[in-house]
């Protein structure tokens, strides 16, 4: 074999030398290549938050931790007289004050607007302080004064430790949420400025009478305070304190008894009728009012229509309990009872029915009143809207002011239709009316009361044709026995079809309220004053 030369062999020694080294090398240029061709991303700078944005997240933050800074701490229990309290403030957009009585119920008070309500819970009954009030009842006389003291001291008590619950709260979360001293400080400054500005609205709007119309729930609704002359009671109320005090007074007796509420005895000077509505064919009515009857000591049941839902002659049988409920029942035709339902009511026994002007003197008060002028059972039949109603309500003010003229004014009339009831403005001082199955009070322009009183059957069949029941509803008027003029009224609320709910407001006339100089009692006028059919 032909050997090969050196210098050969050198020149292909150095060429594999140089294909290895560029084999080597070609990626990391080629990468540089690639690195040095592409653009470097652009740098993006995160957008700041509007000021206003900003603001409305420390608000946010200051609002939820002083809420948990409440729920916390914000709470003191109190002695007061014979009963453990517990006192606590708590976020509400009406304010207001609520006394929670367990297991009897509640009672809600207007006594402030403002974003703070105050919750006072009756805990339990101190056994040693409940039997020394026993052995002693000279100190009932004093009990009051040492309530109000414990008011005073767990109130001062309550107002501190809810600053300091609220600023801490508010401070903590907004330094979880921040991590910034600086700005968990404002945070908890925030929070004691609002608080500052909610005691300073709840001081400006604070009504130290709020307790003279409370809102009752609970087995405290079928325990209604003893109304004798509204006046009296007024003048026995000076200071929301002294109230308050009154009713931890009271409260401690209802602990007292063992399983039943206080005996109801009636005043004697006070004629208490209940206003009842638009039952429709709720047998559960019937019950109701009984039960009403008996709790309040109603003297008389005023019905003002609507009690059947077409007036048949197979729905009369439905009116039979009202012979069973213990007082006078005095009614008036609505556009669903027929004049075959006032017929049968006519034929029974304690029943007054009222049309075209009669009257009737019940329980020491004179009733007149009118039927509905159309029956409109169902949607079958055209109604004759409100121009009829109001013809009824003209007959029914001329015969008004003619029993006037003649030395026997009606004291209270009744009606089924509003429109009908404001025609008699000024021939009566108070109308009784239904048929809106809502309740309402007012003042017309010459002076007479108008109430409307809301479904006492809760609207009956049609109680399932809403998304919610409608409530049951009525109301005890309390009247004056010499003047037969207006003290007070309650409106009964119950919860409607399966709901077990119970409210009862106590309400007084404008001139009863506090402050108010009593007016004198108007006399019948003059026959040559007011003529019958004088508009």
């Amino acid at each position: 074999m032909a050997r090969v030369p050196a210098a050969v062999t050198a020149v292909v020694t150095a060429a594999a030398h140089r294909i290895r080294d560029r084999a080597r090398t070609a990626p990391r240029a080629l990468a540089r290549h690639y690195r040095a061709r592409r653009p470097l991303p652009a740098v993006e700078l995160v957008p700041q938050p509007h000021p206003y944005v900003r603001a409305l997240g420390l608000v946010c933050i200051v609002i939820l931790g002083a809420w948990l800074g409440l729920l916390a701490v914000g709470n003191v229990r109190v002695p007061v007289g014979p009963m453990n309290t517990t006192m606590t403030l708590r976020p509400s957009l009406t304010g207001g004050t609520k006394i929670n009585v367990s297991p009897l119920g509640a009672l809600e008070l207007r006594s402030h607007e403002a974003p703070l309500r105050l919750d006072v819970s009756v805990d339990q009954l101190d056994p040693e302080r409940s039997e020394a009030l026993v052995d002693h009842p000279e100190r009932l006389s004093g009990l009051q004064e040492e309530v109000a003291r414990d008011v005073e001291h767990g109130t001062l008590d309550l107002a501190v430790r809810s600053c300091v619950a609220v600023v801490s709260g508010a401070t903590a979360l907004g330094l979880a949420v921040y991590r910034r001293p600086r700005r968990a400080l404002a945070a908890g400054g925030l929070a004691l400025t609002l608080l500052a500005a909610s005691g300073a609205t709840a001081f400006a709007t604070w009504n130290p009478k709020s307790v003279l119309e409370p809102k009752f729930s609970g087995l405290l609704s079928s325990a209604p305070s003893l109304v004798g002359n509204a006046r009296s009671i007024v003048s026995e109320f000076d200071v929301y304190q002294k109230e308050l005090a009154r009713l931890v007074t009271n409260v401690t007796k209802l602990y007292d008894v063992t399983s039943t509420l206080p005996a109801y005895e009636p005043d004697p000077t006070t004629i208490r009728v209940l206003h009842v509505s638009d039952i429709h064919l709720n047998p559960a009515s019937w019950k109701i009012i009984a039960s009403l009857v008996n709790q309040y000591a109603i003297n008389v049941i005023v019905d003002s229509g609507d009690t059947m839902d077409h007036g048949t002659a197979a729905e009369n049988g439905f009116l039979d309990p009202i012979a069973d409920l213990g007082a006078p029942y005095v009614w008036v035709r609505g556009n669903h009872d027929s004049l075959l339902t006032q017929r049968y009511l006519e034929h029974m026994k304690n029943v007054h029915v009222l049309d075209d002007g009669r009257t009737a003197t019940v329980a020491g008060l004179r009733f007149a009143g009118i039927g509905d002028p159309q029956f409109t059972p169902d949607r079958a039949v055209a109604p004759g809207g409100n121009t009829t109603e109001e013809l009824a309500g003209d007959r029914l003010a001329t015969s008004l002011r003619g029993q006037t003229a003649a030395g026997t004014p009606a004291d209270v009339a009744v009606v089924h239709e509003p429109s009908a009831a404001r025609r008699t403005d000024g021939a009566v001082p108070m109308v009784l009316a239904g048929h809106l199955h809502h309740e309402g009070m007012e003042v017309m322009e010459n002076g007479t009361r108008l109430r409307i009183e809301g479904s006492t059957g809760g609207s009956g069949l049609r109680a399932v044709e809403g998304k919610y029941p409608d409530p049951i509803e009525a109301s005890v008027l309390y009247f004056d026995r010499d003047t037969r003029r207006l003290q007070a009224w309650d409106e009964i609320k119950l919860g409607g079809l399966g709901l077990t709910t119970a409210e009862v407001s106590r309400h007084l006339p404008r001139e009863n309220q506090p402050g108010a100089a009593p007016s004198p009692t108007p006399s019948p006028s003059p026959a040559s004053s007011a003529p019958p059919g004088a508009p």
